[in-house]
């Protein structure tokens, strides 16, 4: 390990946030391909909007189930070799979806897809946890998830541009060529620890593991391969908590990457090119959002010293903010007011995403994948309800309701923050 001083210091640690981010961002662009290419793929085999709205959520019900498992191998097996083996996986599933024959292979192939990404964020959060200090850890989800919706903003304009020239199907053989030179590129370059690493300094080192008493630097607390305390967590009111608190969020961040598009060609009546331009305003606010949300947390940590107060007022004023822009988004009869509206509602929704995330690492210590996959999944299972709950409302004649609905669930949201969700508060403790 270099030795240099505080003013020689490396800066490794960003290098892994650079990579993280890129994974990030070929996640969404995997994501939101189906919902881009709906409108192509349900005139070529004749689906209607329930029948999308099932293939919508097979991913969704797969991510969820398999939440938990894939944040356990992060924790156990290390970042490098799972999130290495889901990109690959990644990109074989996007050439097969390819090869979709009607509603079973899109349905299985969705859920496929579910099965292998599962594991992604919880692991990269471990990641996180390894290589970042406390008071960066919102600042660094915050970026990870804003690189994340770049991808989802640039998912419509891309695949117009692609499916113009080059059909629908071509949309799914980038994606698996991105995913499968980032696997490569993070195998050989990534490893689990900061102390595997022979380019981080020990001032860098110092910073993220912190000194003792004595001045010197902490060991890592970090077990290699940790058995995880099933029933404590299980049975822990703040796991659940994070988990309803999340389920929030999730449920309305999957109208955006899955009826979006068709919301605003449909009932907005745009252009496939309009569409194309408007659909990515609220996901490129989406960027901002993540990114302001982290920051602030982590601003509000330091400045007051006070976790509970820089995570819970973050991510209740983000939630109860999306959830007026919603249904303003939905009233209104101008179709640009809408767009607008749903700008603001994205804005909002994502700055969740700082304190959201770094409340696992905060409470979860050694099992911060797990514990985080435990709240994807729950979030999840919810959310998988989300597209099919909005193809049934709008089958039923109504593009309002679904708002409704989401803008309850907003609210209740900020109220388990508010009263219920306690950062300081371990989940693992016996």
């Amino acid at each position: 390990m270099n030795n240099s001083g505080e003013s020689g210091g490396s800066h490794v640690r960003w290098a892994v946030l650079v990579l993280l981010c890129l994974m990030y961002l070929i996640t969404y662009l995997d994501r939101v391909s189906l919902a881009n290419t709906a409108p192509l793929i349900s005139k070529e085999y004749g689906f209607n909007k329930v029948t999308m709205g099932i293939i919508f959520s097979a991913f969704i019900w797969a991510y969820a189930l398999f939440q938990v498992p894939g944040g356990w191998m992060g924790d156990r097996f290390g970042p490098r070799r799972v999130l290495s083996a889901i990109m690959a996986y990644r990109a074989a599933i996007a050439v097969l979806t390819t090869r979709a024959l009607g509603l079973p292979s899109f349905w299985g192939i969705r859920f496929l897809l579910g099965v292998g990404e599962a594991g992604a964020f919880p692991t990269a959060t471990r990641a996180m946890q390894m290589w970042f200090p406390r008071d960066e850890r919102g600042f660094v989800q915050g970026v990870s998830h804003a690189a994340s919706r770049l991808g989802a903003a640039s998912g419509p304009p891309l695949a117009v541009a692609i499916m113009i020239h080059y059909g629908w199907r071509s949309v799914f053989y980038v994606i698996g060529a991105l995913s499968l030179m980032w696997s490569l590129l993070y195998l050989l370059t990534y490893r689990n620890m900061p102390e595997e690493n022979g380019r981080v300094s020990y001032a860098e080192l110092a910073r993220i593991r912190g000194v003792n008493e004595k001045g010197e630097i902490k060991q890592a607390n970090i077990q290699k391969r940790p058995k995880v305390p099933w029933s404590v967590l299980l049975k822990h009111s703040n796991m659940w908590a994070v988990m309803c608190a999340y389920a929030a969020y999730i449920y309305s961040l999957w109208f955006f990457l899955s009826w979006l598009p068709s919301y605003l060609v449909e009932y907005r009546k745009f252009t496939l090119i309009k569409m194309g331009f408007y659909a990515s305003l609220p996901l490129l606010a989406g960027v901002v959002g993540d990114t302001f949300g982290g920051w602030l947390t982590d601003k509000l940590l330091v400045k007051t010293n006070n976790l509970r107060f820089a995570r819970r007022s973050v991510a209740i004023v983000a939630m109860l903010g999306c959830g007026a822009s919603i249904l303003l988004a939905a009233l209104t009869v101008n179709p640009n007011t809408a767009v607008y509206c749903l700008t603001s509602a994205m804005f909002f929704l994502e700055m969740t995403i700082g304190p959201a995330w770094a409340v696992p690492m905060d409470i979860g210590g050694e099992f911060s994948g797990t514990v985080s996959g435990m709240m994807n999944m729950g979030g999840q299972i919810v959310g998988a309800l989300s597209p099919t709950v909005f193809g049934i409302l709008v089958a039923k004649g109504s593009w309002v309701a679904p708002f409704v609905v989401s803008a309850c669930l907003l609210f209740v949201g900020a109220g388990i923050w508010a009263f219920w969700i306690d950062p300081e508060q371990s989940v693992i403790v016996y």
